[in-house]
């Protein structure tokens, strides 16, 4: 993330009011929430507080010392602790940084604050090294975890951190801010990337940057094609040499949703209007012990994904893909 002045989101202001009002604070702060809420940002100003040297009203002032070598990116009292390379793991040697930054003193004399994110990329070996300097607290020194699984960290980790969730937005704040970001974009637009995105609105600006509405639509037409017989999962899976899986994964998690709900009666339309045909007619004809053994297989590889397992692209989707058209002629 570039080093530049930051505010929490909108929606976490009550719970940002609630913590910069304290007088005093845990070593360890672990901020948990869905993909996309604006925990990293919530992480950031709250690491800006606490290293500025006259807040204001709890914010970082932008103007003193410490402020200016912050947004320089030169703040020797700060830490970020990340994967060298998005989606890989946080290692012990980056956790054993950590460690001798703790044992450091404040090189500006007050406090020094480590960002570490995501926290469950840490693999085991790192999360144990953590875990020693969790027990270990170095005065006025902060950790501010932040994660979107906190479950997938160490219990012991997560008991000496105190846990803050930080909720997602109503459907008109994120609506508001998605639309005060991109007013290009029609509501309709905003509306199908937040559905992507669970709501989340910076999920879904990060969506929108990754044109992942002209990526669905290939996979939305791929799809289709696939259920008449017309491109088979091989050929499919050649044509998406560059798709996002987890992407893929959730996608084919928003469909079967909607074939759930569809089946049970719960609901009559489905939420995804680019399958409105499609899984109306699925339901139909789909059987439920079928439809569940596929959900239970999608879950574990989107679990699988989502904990950076090393899958084979091309036979993931291949199986994927046979597996759905499966569920249509299982009867």
């Amino acid at each position: 993330m570039a080093e530049q002045a930051v505010l929490p989101c909108p929606w976490h202001l009550p719970v940002w009011t609630a913590l910069t009002a304290r007088t005093r604070h845990a070593h360890a702060y672990l901020f948990g929430g869905l993909p996309g809420v604006g925990k990293r940002l919530f992480a950031e100003a709250f690491a800006a507080s606490l290293l500025c040297l006259q807040p204001e009203s709890g914010h970082a002032c932008g103007h003193c010392r410490s402020c200016q070598l912050r947004l320089a990116g030169s703040h020797p009292d700060r830490l970020v602790v990340e994967p060298e390379e998005q989606g890989k793991a946080i290692r012990i040697d980056a956790v054993r940084q950590l460690a001798d930054f703790m044992g450091q003193t404040a090189q500006q004399g007050g406090r020094k604050v480590i960002i570490l994110h995501p926290a469950e990329a840490m693999n085991l070996n790192a999360a144990n090294a953590l875990l020693k300097s969790l027990e270990e607290p170095t005065a006025e020194t902060y950790l501010l975890l932040v994660s979107d699984q906190p479950s997938r960290l160490l219990p012991t980790i997560r008991s000496r951190c105190r846990v803050q969730t930080l909720p997602t937005p109503s459907a008109e704040q994120a609506q508001a801010w998605l639309a005060e970001r991109l007013p290009e974009l029609a509501a309709e637009q905003h509306a199908a990337l937040l559905l992507m995105a669970g709501g989340a609105p910076l999920r879904a600006l990060t969506l929108h940057e990754m044109d992942a509405a002209s990526l669905r639509q290939q996979v939305v037409e791929g799809v289709k094609a696939l259920l008449k017989s017309q491109q088979s999962a091989s050929q499919l899976a050649e044509r998406w040499p560059s798709l996002p899986l987890e992407l893929l994964a959730d996608w084919f998690c928003d469909w079967t949703l909607d074939l759930l709900r569809l089946k049970t009666g719960a609901s009559d339309t489905p939420a995804n209007a680019d399958m409105d045909k499609v899984l109306p007619y699925m339901a139909r004809h789909v059987r439920m012990p079928a439809l569940l053994s596929w959900q239970s297989w999608l879950l574990e590889h989107r679990g699988m994904l989502l904990g950076k397992a090393n899958l084979n692209r091309v036979l993931f989707i291949e199986t994927l893909l046979i597996r759905w058209k499966q569920l249509m002629e299982r009867r």
